[in-house]
């Protein structure tokens, strides 16, 4: 892992000149994608054959060709202007362009594709190699021909999964790594007879951190409805608590767990935090959390300043009760992705996909999504068919 960190090359602020594809590729302006020029609901989605043909910037970025991608719940949730605030003071911190200078915007986080050109200090990457990737929400998304990112975001594709496997992954496990590894402080070498609650265990986010707990020789208790506790439990939960059948907390009222992931939010920190282990180092760790929210309807200075306020207020609260509350956000990686990428190939994790859906079925794949009660992933199988939304 150390060897990877250091062959990456991390320049992300050294501009370089936009440089498009060599051969066959060079002349090219414009690429087929699935767009949106404003936010609101479904009917914003377009297609389009002439988006933005996007070029390298910096000398250490990677132009990936998108063979397959993937929907996750924020793609719904951006669609609809979510986050657009905090998203639009990434791309543009200096605030030099005029609002709406995002669109037109390409959606999606999940890549899995072929390298087709590198910047001049990419070492770590060649043309030809394939690669997956989580894409962070402020760069434009996976619902392209074509995508740029940061070396530092790439990580080579899990050699026994195909391309459409490959895309069910890299955004919910870079979010499940970033809550329970870095937030949660579980490793391969510490979580060995942990005992792991995992809220809301069924959807992307959930089953992976249910087979990487697992993979680790944690003890997996998760919760889900009861039409998905079989594909829980195949993942390797060792208790699966039917939400359906009454309250959580009170099936639960017994237990006491080392950490607790919480995909569900509302009202489950008010009760959750009662099962930790007190005064063990034992951390709530929920990915439900006000911040985006907070900067689209107070702005970026005040909604930084209340949800400050927000998590210094709870953290000390619990801390006084002998358990950690944190928040956890998703945190793009390759050397994670390495590292998951190596866990796939030895068979400790596997992606879960619920759906397939054609490049041409991207608002079909929309409405899938947004419609809940996730048993896996949405993918876009987007190489096979790129010319049939003609």
């Amino acid at each position: 892992c150390e060897f990877r960190m250091i062959c990456r090359s991390d320049l992300t602020g050294f501009p370089g000149h936009p440089r498009p594809f060599s051969g066959s590729a060079a002349r090219r302006a414009v690429m087929p994608a699935w767009v949106i020029d404003r936010y609101g609901t479904n009917e914003v989605l377009r297609f389009t054959k002439n988006a933005p043909f996007p070029v390298i910037q910096y000398p250490n970025e990677v132009t990936v060709k998108v063979h397959a991608a993937a929907l996750n719940p924020i793609d719904v949730s951006m669609r609809g202007g979510y986050g657009a605030a905090t998203m639009a003071m990434k791309r543009d911190p200096l605030n030099l362009n005029q609002a709406g200078s995002e669109f037109p915007l390409i959606l999606g986080r999940d890549v899995s594709g072929v390298i087709m050109e590198c910047g001049l200090d990419v070492a770590y990457f060649k043309p030809g190699d394939e690669v997956w990737a989580a894409i962070p929400p402020w760069k434009q998304g996976s619902l392209a021909e074509f995508v740029v990112l940061s070396a530092n975001e790439v990580s080579h594709k899990p050699k026994s999964l195909s391309h459409p496997e490959a895309a069910a992954l890299p955004y919910t496990a870079s979010t499940a790594w970033s809550a329970v590894v870095n937030t949660g402080g579980l490793n391969k070498d510490n979580c060995a007879k942990k005992r792991v609650l995992i809220l809301g265990a069924s959807g992307g986010v959930g089953t992976f951190a249910v087979q990487l707990v697992k993979a680790w020789g944690g003890h997996v208790t998760a919760t889900c409805s009861g039409a998905a506790e079989r594909l829980v439990r195949e993942l390797g939960a060792d208790a699966v608590v039917d939400y359906g059948t009454g309250p959580i907390q009170n099936q639960l009222s017994s237990e006491r767990f080392d950490l607790i992931l919480d995909n569900v939010g509302g009202e489950t920190e008010r009760w959750a935090l009662a099962l930790l282990k007190p005064w063990s180092g034992a951390k709530y760790v929920t990915l439900v959390t006000p911040f985006l929210r907070n900067t689209d309807t107070l702005g970026i200075a005040d909604g930084m300043f209340q949800t400050g306020v927000t998590v210094a207020t709870k953290a000390l609260k619990h801390l006084t009760k002998g358990v950690h509350y944190r928040w956890g956000f998703f945190i793009p990686s390759g050397p994670a992705l390495d590292d998951i990428s190596d866990m796939v190939d030895a068979g400790q994790v596997r992606p879960v996909v619920e759906a397939h859906y054609s490049f041409a079925q991207v608002p079909d794949a929309f409405l899938k999504v947004e419609g809940g009660h996730a048993r896996g992933k949405t993918v876009i199988d987007i190489i096979s068919d790129e010319h049939e939304c003609v």
